[in-house]
């Protein structure tokens, strides 16, 4: 069993479509004002394994959009709070660049070894209009091709999300520990 520390229904469902034992623990946990996701969730990871003493997950997350510089980029949770999809609509007006990308790095931990960490990615662009009532956070606002995050089924979504390859890549990482293992 591993425990995955979010708050977010929306992360939890995502992950549990790959790890079938997973709990989902709404413990909180300092986030740090990083320049990265990478020091996101590695400054997350050493709390939480101090204080649960058992195997964890940990995943950050930003939209990073091209015409923007990159923005929100790390501070992609604040920006949603803040200003929402319109926000960043509004923002987004008359800028002709809309591709961005979302980037996902899920840390994982267990006592007595060094945490790891997975980056998946995904890109596309910033409709004109939020669109679809699936997904959460810029999922109605990012597009891949004609459909937005928000209009894809989440399966669908997990097979070419951000969130999906990292989790992907942690899968297969302990798939392989494990079988090294045995």
């Amino acid at each position: 069993m591993i425990y995955f520390v979010t708050s977010n229904k929306g992360k939890f469902a995502e992950a549990r479509e790959v790890f079938e034992d997973l709990v989902q623990k709404n413990i909180g946990y300092p986030e740090l004002q990083a320049n990265t996701l990478e020091e996101v969730v590695a400054f997350g990871l050493v709390d939480v394994t101090a204080r649960l003493k058992v195997p964890v997950i940990i995943e950050d997350a930003g939209l990073f959009i091209e015409g923007l510089n990159g923005f929100p980029g790390v501070y992609s949770a604040y920006v949603q709070k803040t200003l929402g999809n319109p926000g960043i609509l509004k923002l987004m007006e008359g800028v002709e660049d809309r591709r961005a990308y979302f980037a996902s790095i899920v840390g994982y931990a267990e006592p007595g070894m060094e945490p790891v960490a997975f980056r998946g990615e995904v890109w596309g662009t910033i409709g004109f209009e939020a669109r679809g009532a699936m997904g959460f956070g810029y999922d109605p606002i990012f597009y891949l091709g004609d459909k937005s995050m928000a209009q894809v089924e989440t399966e669908e979504k997990n097979k070419m999300s951000h969130r999906g390859r990292s989790m992907r890549a942690l899968k297969e990482w302990l798939d392989n520990r494990q079988l090294r293992r045995n």
